[in-house]
């Protein structure tokens, strides 16, 4: 069993929240977590066909014959369930009382009836990050605001294009071979786009699903653009929108919406889009490791896909809470993503999928940094060296080798 960094934010969080549901995409461990938590509790999971039946029947029943600290596994499943939770959680606010894990974002689900506001709190959790697979606890985050860097760290291509493909679920990386880790892929997209789509939007025989993963997956870090998208796939766009809602409920994407010093033009920007897991995202691009071996470089737009995925899943359990976004303007300056604390200071953080990271690298840090001087605390370009230089006080590059060799 891996080390789930986030268990301790878990543990604090019954200590003083009535409900905690822990959220995240199907196979990422949740139910594997829940059950290895040193509480008492009694667990029901509502992929139990029985289980479900009495929830649908009854919400209200079921809750009140409850006793006890109690994990409720797969809510998405019925959500007319939170507002028998919130009925017995306001008769009796005792923490810790209501553990729940959804594989789908249930605050977007239209069907919730209450969203148990100022009674539960909500973690998510991603697929495995690099340092848990190496079971080297690690806050990056917390690091690159304090700044502290070591001066180099190892770093293997061959390892690294292994850590691309693998991505991030346990069962795929427990696949010994490439053909049976591509086997487990497919049919893990098979179940989400057909059973879970199916349960969660009751649509049947969604086609165009697939497809339009395929199309997200070889745009993945790009700016979320609807109408070319729309033209692209032959999708009309107000069912683009549902599906992209959809594949997001599910965590299969994720939007990273723009920074801006004016926080009203902050939603006129586009937001870029991401496929969640980077071995899934190669997947759907037919990249495999014997391919990615032999060639010259590595796909930038994968290796951005990875940092992000790390980034979100460092926010789960860093000490600094921070939104993640990216940085473009109109005369197409950028950075691949920005880090804003709670006092609004920022980490930009740019990706390189080079061995080498020259001056002229760090121009849209700079301009970030002209732009928000005040705000800005450090830029960084994650690249695939072992060096950690130096470029001035607030500029640096690191290696990527920094999320598993920490």
């Amino acid at each position: 069993m891996y080390p789930r960094q986030i268990r301790q934010a878990l543990y604090e969080a019954l200590e003083d929240s009535p409900v905690v549901l822990l959220n995240g995409a199907r196979q990422t461990g949740k139910s594997t977590l829940i059950q290895g938590l040193e509480r008492p509790a009694s667990y029901f999971t509502l992929d139990d066909p029985a289980v479900l039946a009495a929830v649908q029947a009854d919400a209200a029943g079921f809750v009140q014959a409850l006793k006890g600290p109690v994990c409720l596994d797969e809510v998405q499943r019925a959500p007319g369930i939170f507002l028998a939770i919130k009925s017995a959680v306001d008769r009796d606010r005792t923490p810790g009382r209501f553990l729940l894990t959804g594989s789908a974002n249930v605050l977007l689900l239209p069907q919730i009836a209450d969203s148990l506001a100022g009674r539960m709190e909500v973690l998510s959790l991603w697929p495995l990050a690099q340092s848990e697979i190496a079971r080297k606890p690690s806050s990056l985050i917390d690091r690159l605001f304090a700044g502290e860097l070591p001066d180099r760290c190892a770093f293997d291509r061959d390892d690294f294009v292994r850590r691309l493909v693998s991505g991030g679920y346990p069962e795929a990386l427990a696949r010994t071979s490439e053909r049976r880790r591509e086997a487990w892929f497919e049919s893990y997209l098979h179940t989400i786009l057909q059973r879970d789509v199916r349960d969660l939007a009751q649509l049947e025989g969604l086609t165009e699903l697939p497809r339009l993963m395929q199309m997200l997956a070889a745009r993945s870090g790009g700016l979320l653009n609807a109408a070319e998208l729309s033209r692209s796939t032959g999708i009309p766009q107000t069912t683009l929108k549902r599906y992209l809602a959809l594949l997001e409920t599910l965590f299969l994407i994720r939007q990273v919406p723009a920074w801006s010093s004016n926080l009203g033009k902050r939603l006129q920007k586009a937001p870029k889009l991401f496929v969640t897991d980077q071995g899934l995202m190669a997947h759907l691009q037919g990249l495999g490791e014997a391919s990615l071996s032999a060639a010259l470089g590595l796909p930038g737009r994968l290796v951005e896909a990875f940092v992000h995925a790390e980034l979100s899943k460092h926010q789960t359990w860093a000490q600094t809470r921070t939104q993640l976004m990216h940085y473009r303007t109109s005369t197409g300056m950028e950075v691949d993503f920005v880090l804003e604390n709670r006092r609004g200071e920022l980490i930009g953080v740019e990706v390189k999928a080079a061995a080498t990271v020259g001056g002229k690298d760090f121009n849209g840090l700079r301009h970030l940094r002209d732009t928000a001087p005040q705000q800005f605390r450090r830029g960084v370009i994650f690249y695939s060296g072992e060096q950690v230089v130096h470029f001035d006080e607030q500029l640096v590059a690191v290696p990527l080798a920094l999320f598993w060799e920490g």
